[in-house]
């Protein structure tokens, strides 16, 4: 490969081992002073980094130093977002969103930002892992203001530690916040349920944010703690730290993350309608995946009014054109299920550790299997004779809810919309004979009964009613002249029964002619398609069909092929 072809690539891992990794993220050697009047730090980078990749003047060949440049991992991150938070570019694609006027959740075309929805969702989620960690954990506050283009979210609970880090030097809330691949989510021996894993999360948001602002209260060592981040990270005001009041101390912990996205680098002007709405979804999300949880009971609040969720059954009948759950299942503390008719397409509304996996996963695909599996036993038993319904189709029928918690969950990729633990790895989460009674008395196999009947009908389809010219391969069918021709709907197929009939008939063509006229012996007895199987009807090949209507008529095999008009004529 050229070297004019090469383009500019980093392994994360490369900027992790950079023993000055941390310090080229905020270059500390240099000093600037923000608003306030307060010290603050800035690093260079933007500027180094457009002097790196500027051509050089009069379009003459790049240096060796303005080929292969290094960057640190901020400015990776700035660089190529779409790797840790999604596309920059505005997308249109179908999301469930709020309707701020009925206060329900429909789904429609979306214009929105992948990268600015998923580090809103990297704070909300932050805030709700507060629950696994500290069960009396009991308020958390979402806030959306598109004037003063400013989102806040706060949690109680236990708090953030407000002490020195005595490795790093800084306060552990700047260390959290202000660090990239900091947290407490890195001891795999441990197991977590929560959804932050790999030191990037609230980080991302204060890349992504032109304002960034950390509050945290700390009543265990009466500390209230209060950091304000500009321009992407790279100006850090110094943290203000001041002893908590009384007062402050008796309202308990909380941490509260304040701040003002970039909408220049997400290509917005404001925050839109639609933007608003799939913001606001991720709180009532929180609400109903959070819901049941240990300890004291959750309360959700977006823009000052609490969300009327009481459980996660409560939050799914908030899906305008999404029917309820017809069967609904609490597994275990940690496993909330339920099944419902879905319209013909797959559907699925799942959580992991509250986080919205939209593409769902192992945990989705598991409880899908088992459903279907089950499903399928039963509709063979309906269906009998018929052609057999595999569980891929069965779960096109279906829509599945899941509400779970995973230990150290994986995905596939930051954005974490798609869980891939193996499905096998939920072996102990069985569904009950009650809940499957559930989903059997649901409308859910009468519509897979319905795609069975419609297949087999369009299997009978292929079996015949193409008109042809000439028919062969039907063994004693002595055709009409004109039948399959533009004549075909004036010639009369003469019936027999057995061969000797046949043979009177053909004696009478002798008069008539054999234009009009064609001859065809039956073997054993008409078979009454009412009560046939479809595997029987499938094996007919010669027997004229008897269809039940308001009367009966009679349908010859040879009208059915050759000019689909009902019609018969039997000799004694």
């Amino acid at each position: 490969m050229a070297c004019s072809d090469l383009d500019f690539s980093m392994d994360a891992s490369m900027a992790s081992a950079d023993s000055s990794f941390e310090m080229e993220n905020f270059n500390p050697q240099k000093t600037t002073t923000s608003k306030g009047g307060k010290k603050a730090t800035a690093a260079p980078a933007k500027k180094k980094a457009a002097a790196t990749t500027t051509k050089a003047k009069g379009g003459s060949k790049k240096t060796v130093e303005q080929t292969y440049q290094k960057k640190t991992q901020l400015e990776h991150i700035l660089l190529r977002p779409d790797t840790y938070i999604g596309s920059t570019q505005a997308v249109t694609q179908p999301m469930f969103v709020l309707n701020a006027t009925t206060n329900r959740i429909h789904q429609k075309d979306v214009t929105f930002t992948p990268g600015l929805y998923k580090i809103f969702d990297e704070i909300v989620v932050n805030a709700a892992d507060n629950k696994q960690r500290d069960l009396n954990m009991d308020r958390m506050e979402v806030s959306i203001d598109a004037e003063s283009n400013t989102i806040s979210v706060l949690n109680n609970g236990k708090g953030i530690p407000v002490v020195m880090h005595k490795e790093h030097n800084c306060y552990v809330p700047t260390l959290i916040f202000g660090h990239l691949l900091t947290g407490s989510n890195f001891d795999d021996d441990e197991k977590k349920t929560t959804g932050g894993r790999n030191g990037y999360g609230a980080k991302l948001a204060n890349i992504f944010s032109t304002e960034f602002i950390v509050e945290c209260l700390d009543s265990e060592n009466e500390k209230k703690f209060t950091q304000v981040f500009r321009n992407n990270m790279h100006v850090k005001e110094e943290p203000t730290v001041k002893k908590a009041t009384k007062s402050e101390i008796k309202k308990g912990d909380y941490t509260k993350i304040t701040f003002k996205p970039d909408l220049e680098r997400f290509g917005m002007s404001t925050l839109d309608v639609d933007t608003i709405g799939l913001l606001s979804k991720r709180a009532y999300d929180i609400a109903g995946s959070m819901a049941n949880k240990e300890g004291k009971k959750l309360s959700v609040h977006l823009n000052g009014k609490k969300l009327p969720v009481k459980d996660f059954k409560s939050y799914l009948a908030l899906f305008d054109g999404i029917t309820p759950p017809a069967a609904f299942e609490k597994v275990n503390d940690r496993w909330e299920v339920g099944v419902g008719v879905s319209d013909g397409s797959f559907q699925q509304i799942s959580f992991v550790n509250a986080i919205a996996t939209t593409k769902g996963g192992g945990h989705v695909n598991y409880i899908a299997d088992q459903v279907a599996k089950k499903l399928q036993a039963i509709v063979k038993k309906k269906n009998k004779g018929g052609a057999e319904i595999k569980p891929n189709q069965i779960k096109n029928h279906l829509a599945i809810f899941v509400n779970c918690l995973v230990e150290n969950p994986t995905f596939d990729s930051q954005t974490k919309e798609n869980l891939t633990i193996r499905p096998s790895t939920f072996n102990s989460v069985k569904l009950t004979d009650k809940f499957m009674k559930s989903v059997e008395k649901s409308g859910v196999v009468d519509s897979i009964m319905s795609y069975a009947k419609f297949k087999q009908n369009q299997a009978l389809k292929r079996k015949g009613g193409t008109k042809k010219t000439k028919l062969t391969g039907i063994t004693k069918l002595d055709d009409a002249n004109n039948a399959g021709s533009a004549k075909s709907k004036d010639c009369t197929l003469i019936i027999t029964e057995g061969d000797s009939a046949k043979s009177l008939a053909v004696s009478g063509l002798s008069v008539v002619g054999r234009d009009y006229y064609g001859v065809f012996p039956l073997k054993g007895k008409l078979l009454n398609v009412r009560d046939a199987t479809h595997a029987q009807i499938m094996k007919v090949r010669r027997e004229t069909f008897i269809a039940l209507s308001i009367d009966y008529l009679v349908y010859s095999s040879h009208s059915s092929v050759h000019s689909r008009q009902p019609f018969f004529s039997l000799l004694e």
